[in-house]
């Protein structure tokens, strides 16, 4: 059986939404569904306008939850993800990377339509890079979770 890093990656390759929960400027609890691509480093990059609701947050407390998982399930196959972790604007070549990325998953995106064109240069390109993972497959026996920590290392 292959290890949790490997299996939360295949589940997150193999879906296109993820929910950002964050705290608005008011305190007041909000999410959103954003498309993400995910790296080999299991972190995320998402596309949103800095001045939505979870833009200013996210600007704002540098941190969101979440949570991915597939939709129209039955109990006893219920798989999903949550996580929680740090999240920042991409600038310079790390913003390119991530671009890069996303584009590679969504080649609607560079499709050249203008209507899209002029969506996506309001947005801004960024990256959660979560602290813990928590995977969930009922598959395996209900309420089945294995839970994984990004390893920091120390200067």
């Amino acid at each position: 059986m292959k290890g949790i890093r490997e299996r939360l990656l295949a589940f997150l390759r193999a879906h296109r939404v993820l929910t950002v929960a964050v705290r608005d400027e008011q305190g007041d609890p909000h999410a959103a569904a954003l498309f993400y691509v995910v790296d080999k480093n299991l972190r995320f990059y998402v596309v949103t306008e800095p001045s939505t609701r979870h833009g200013m947050a996210m600007l704002a407390q540098k941190a969101v939850a979440g949570t991915v998982q597939r939709d129209e399930q039955e109990w006893h196959q219920i798989q999903g993800v949550q996580f929680h972790g740090p999240c920042r604007q991409l600038e310079g070549t790390e913003r390119l990377k991530g671009w890069a990325l996303y584009t590679a998953r969504f080649p609607f995106v560079g499709s050249g339509n203008l209507v899209l064109s002029a969506a996506l240069a309001r947005t801004a390109m960024w990256v959660i890079e979560p602290e813990w993972m928590r995977l969930i497959d009922n598959r395996l026996g209900f309420g089945h979770k294995e839970e994984w920590r990004r390893h920091r290392r120390h200067s």
